[in-house]
């Protein structure tokens, strides 16, 4: 059968569009992106008309995919490890309240933390809110797993979670497509009550997904992505989940691993495995991405006698991502070490690209404040996150999206005078507006400054919500229209801008100063896009 050459996040996204989706929603963030961009470019997720349009952030992406569920359609939302923080108020109720159509949750963990604050495990989640978890092995997987999930997520009542590392995510391989299903048509709940989660709803809801666990588990015990193989040495177990088997595979490619192994890839975890697992094993190793989720588990599942290693032993890392050297050592296999990296090879710290306009900026800031002590700045996350380094050594924090009005106008309500924010144009509208909402309110004495080059940059120049609308969000919200500053960041208004700065540092109150100036890697990009299309006006 005809093979397709997919990334993992591709994979995913066609799995969706397969599986008769009728809308993605999400919010860019590596290592999870690209499924979105994957369906947007898609001919046929054009051709179907779904809807691909980013959303504000990831809360509000959870909740529009909830309605269209509640609509009757099959929708998908998309994020990060983190972002999942951001929409966990609507993804733990949404247990509760059950689905309609069909609604896949994929989450993309960063074990190593590539473009991450921290190494989260949404496993956690999965299994605080209670419901099913998909974690494939494989891009085959990936697509099966979303593909087919629409089905279980509406067989079980349930949101179904389908979570992958970075590793899967970025990593290419054969992916045999299946039958193209049609889209469901618009049909309510029959019993529409159950989205209205007043308590004494809530409280019958909250039961029935309690009484559902089993039915899940007996899912995970009987679904083809879970094996159990038993090896001629019965005595030494493996549970292997997620992309972890692929590891365990690559130390033995002729498929000659003597023990007994768990291929784990849907939980709830199933007791029935565990049980057959403790009838022979002295010893289970558990291979698991990220955090010692099973491990901890079948410690509490197992007899005391029978001796578990993983993370948590230190059999492996506690931290970063496995490999499958990782594995061998942990197995007590011989490992070949590469050389050391010569001392001429340099690590190169990531840079603002030459010319952005975030470096003119910082310039500006960095000649405004020089006359008081240093720590006052607060930052975001985007790419001028990179002002923490040299040249700049402009910031001084970076915590979560939207953290840094917050944390400005808590560092003035300390009496640190001034406190300066600085937060970029589509985060300002992720997570920030509430925060200048606090500001206004209290009347804080701050300096925001929304550095808006127009895109969501950082992960590839995707279109800012805030696009054509940060003037009138912030006045809406109360801040003095007269201590709402726009400039062009660019060296010949360095003097300006520099003053600009001053007046807003001496003015009691809340002032924004707005940074605008097209990305350069988007307008390279747009021109490129421009010049394509004069070319070749028929295309």
């Amino acid at each position: 059968m005809q093979k397709n050459l997919f990334l993992g996040v591709e994979a995913i996204g066609q799995g969706a569009i397969d599986g008769g989706i009728s809308g993605v929603y999400a919010y860019p963030g590596t290592p999870s992106t690209e499924i979105t961009e994957f369906i947007q470019e898609n001919e046929l997720a054009l051709q179907k008309g779904i809807r691909s349009k980013w959303s504000a952030n990831e809360k509000t992406a959870y909740e529009a995919a909830l309605g269209m569920s509640y609509a009757g359609k099959r929708s998908m939302v998309c994020m990060k490890h983190v972002g999942l923080n951001v929409a966990a108020d609507a993804f733990i109720n949404s247990a509760i309240t059950g689905i309609n159509g069909g609604l896949i949750v994929t989450v993309a963990d960063d074990p190593s933390m590539h473009s991450s604050q921290n190494e989260q495990d949404s496993r956690f989640y999965g299994k605080f809110a209670m419901i099913p978890i998909l974690e494939p092995s494989n891009q085959q997987e990936a697509y099966d797993m979303v593909r087919e999930g629409f089905e279980l997520s509406e067989k079980l009542e349930v949101p179904v979670m389908v979570r992958i590392t970075t590793r899967l995510a970025h990593s290419r391989a054969g992916v045999v497509r299946s039958e193209v299903l049609p889209e469901k048509e618009v049909l309510l709940p029959a019993d529409p009550s159950q989205f209205v989660l007043l308590p004494a709803i809530a409280r019958r809801r909250y039961k029935g997904l309690l009484e559902k666990q089993e039915l899940f588990e007996k899912t995970a015990k009987k679904s083809k992505y879970n094996e159990y193989i038993k090896g001629e040495d019965k005595s030494f177990g493996i549970i292997a989940c997620g992309i972890a088997f692929n590891y365990l595979k690559e130390n033995y490619p002729k498929g000659d691993c003597p023990y007994t192994v768990l291929k784990l890839s849907q939980y709830p975890v199933p007791q029935k495995y565990l049980d057959k697992m403790a009838k022979h094993c002295e010893e289970v190793l558990v291979l698991e991405e990220g955090y010692p989720v099973v491990e901890e588990h079948i410690k509490a599942a197992f007899k005391k006698d029978i001796q578990v290693s993983g993370r948590l032993s230190g059999a492996l890392p506690r931290d970063g991502e496995l490999n499958a050297d990782l594995v061998a050592k942990a197995l007590g296999k011989e490992t070949q070490l590469g050389a050391d990296v010569p001392d001429l090879v340099v690590n190169r710290p990531p840079a603002l690209c030459q010319g952005c306009g975030h470096q003119d900026m910082y310039k500006a800031l960095n000649q405004a404040l020089d006359k008081y002590t240093k720590g006052r700045v607060f930052s975001d996350i985007g790419c001028y996150t990179l002002g923490a380094l040299p040249p700049y050594k402009s910031i001084y924090s970076c915590v979560d999206m939207g953290a840094s009005v917050t944390m400005a106008k808590g560092a003035a309500d300390a009496g640190l005078i001034p406190s300066v924010a600085v937060i970029g144009d589509s985060t300002f509208t992720h997570s920030g507006i509430t925060g200048l909402l606090d500001a206004v309110n209290d009347e804080a004495n701050i300096v925001v400054v929304i550095s808006d080059n127009e895109s969501v940059s950082m992960t590839g120049g995707q279109e800012s919500s805030a696009l054509g609308k940060i003037e009138s969000i912030c006045a809406g919200v109360g801040v003095d229209p007269n201590h709402i500053r726009v400039l062009t960041p660019l060296k010949k208004y360095h003097d300006m801008m520099v003053q600009t700065f001053e007046e807003e540092i001496a003015y009691d109150g809340v002032s924004v100063i707005v940074f605008r100036r097209e990305c350069i890697q988007a307008a390279a990009k747009r021109l490129r896009k421009e010049k394509k299309m004069k070319d070749n006006p028929n295309k």
